[in-house]
């Protein structure tokens, strides 16, 4: 094997472990890039003859490589994290969230308890709302609905997870940040590729769902209960209590109108963008009304009125600079890596292979996502390294936005995503546990609906 397509393999495993050993991703990031520095021979250092440390300049690269892409990065997207967080922030402490959660939850009577919880986490996502915000707010109810159905409580992440990180993140029209890179990257519109892009949507929410279904009555029939002997970590009593069904929540259909606000306002072509084209309004422009409507909406439901307020997005404004930092400081590692010579032997090696273009796209993009550990961060990478090289091989843009978005969701969520740990944290449950069904549903159904993409792709839809 070439020695930098090595070097680079070692320091995307050495990334995986220490992700996985839950490393913060401001550690992480230089730790791995450092270590790349010392292999290879970068454009900045001059000529790098391992192990002459006396011409080791590792601050010339990280200042140099590291640090303009990460703050590139930072400066293309900060708002659309900060507003997705602003939002989330409302939608949690008005309860609005958990009122379309309860809503949806209580059509079931007791059936399809998987599959709803993760159709309740796909619609939250697909109107805005931050995945995190998410875990947190329907992590209770589906406690609350597993226990009455006495469905094993260990297909809970995957069920939250695959709502939140698969059809919602890459369907059509979605304000998800995995969305809107490509707009930014590649002049597309958040509907691109839309007849198969609504195919694959489709297709993604059915398999899941089926496969969900399949593993409730594959744990019933063998007798495992909501809470098995098994189960390493034991619910607390508090967990173990019912909601309050009394609790004072929004109306469900109120909570719905600023959702649909921002899906209407960021997909409706009514706006003329700067080259006269009639677009949906800019992704920070459109969430940023949701949140005001929202917030005029339900302003009596934050004690302490303005004062409350300004805690609530605060606490939004918090959660959206600790977000886009672990994924800028990906970035950075990636801008480093791009400008490697065994990067540059990888894509030479791989375009000897004759790939169609799609699937090239797909390949490079989930290989990215899965060093980096982040859906996001790995379409930042990807598209900073390969944008160019795709339009070369003559992938239509539409079709490489939305495969693009489906690649980035699969090999990210590999067990050493910061996601999924935290996911798994909250639910009290090992990987062994609850990993199997996060595999399933957010490995191997995305590359099955990213293979059907390409299908349709090249029959011309």
């Amino acid at each position: 094997m070439n020695t930098g397509i090595l070097i680079l393999l070692i320091a995307f495993i050495l990334f995986g472990v220490l992700a996985f050993k839950q490393l913060n991703a401001l550690i992480l990031a230089p730790i791995v890039t450092l270590f790349v520095l010392v292999c290879f021979d970068m454009p900045y250092l001059g000529t790098l003859s391992w192990p002459s440390s006396a011409q080791w300049d590792f601050g010339t690269g990280l200042i140099g490589a590291f640090m303009p892409n990460a703050a590139k990065y930072v400066a293309q997207y900060f708002l659309v994290f900060f507003v997705g967080a602003l939002f989330g922030a409302v939608y949690q402490f008005t309860g609005a969230a958990k009122s379309i959660a309860k809503w949806m939850a209580s059509c079931c009577h007791g059936h399809f308890v998987a599959g709803i919880i993760m159709t309740i986490t796909g619609i939250l996502t697909y109107g805005g709302i931050s995945g995190f915000v998410v875990f947190f707010v329907i992590y209770p109810i589906a406690l609350h609905v597993f226990r009455e159905a006495g469905v094993t409580r260990r297909i809970i992440p995957g069920a939250i997870s695959a709502g939140t990180w698969t059809w919602s993140m890459y369907g059509p029209g979605t304000p998800a940040i995995q969305n809107v890179i490509p707009v930014r990257e590649l002049g597309t519109t958040p509907t691109a590729a839309l007849v198969p892009s609504v195919i694959i949507t489709v297709l993604s929410y059915v398999l899941i769902f089926a496969w969900l279904e399949y593993r409730t009555y594959s744990f019933k029939r063998r007798g495992i209960p909501f809470e098995d002997d098994a189960i390493r970590i034991k619910l607390s009593e508090e967990e173990l209590r019912s909601d309050d069904k009394d609790e004072d929540l929004p109306n469900v259909w109120l909570s719905f109108i600023p959702i649909i606000l921002i899906l209407f306002l960021f997909n409706a072509p009514l706006f003329p963008n700067a080259a006269g084209q009639l677009r949906g309004l800019p992704v920070e422009v459109a969430v940023l009304s949701g949140v005001a409507l929202a917030t005029l909406l339900m302003w009596n439901r934050v004690k302490d009125g303005i004062n409350g307020w300004i805690k609530v997005f605060n606490k939004g404004a918090a959660d959206s600079g600790v977000a886009i930092l672990n994924t800028a400081i990906v970035v950075g590692f990636g801008g480093v890596v791009q400008q490697t010579q065994g990067f540059k032997d990888l894509i030479a090696w791989l375009q000897t292979l004759q790939m169609d273009p799609l699937y090239f796209a797909f390949f490079t993009v989930a290989v990215a996502a899965g060093a980096c550990g982040s859906a996001s961060g790995g379409l930042g990478v990807a598209f900073n390294a390969l944008k160019e090289t795709y339009i070369k091989m003559g992938a239509q843009l539409p079709y490489v936005h939305r495969i693009a978005a489906i690649a980035s969701g699969t090999l990210d969520s590999l067990p050493h995503q910061g996601a999924q740990i935290t996911l798994l944290g909250i639910c009290k449950l090992s990987h062994k546990e609850g990993y199997w069904d996060i595999f399933i549903t957010q490995i191997i159904i995305p590359v099955i609906a990213g293979i059907v993409f390409i299908w349709l792709g090249q029959m011309g839809l």
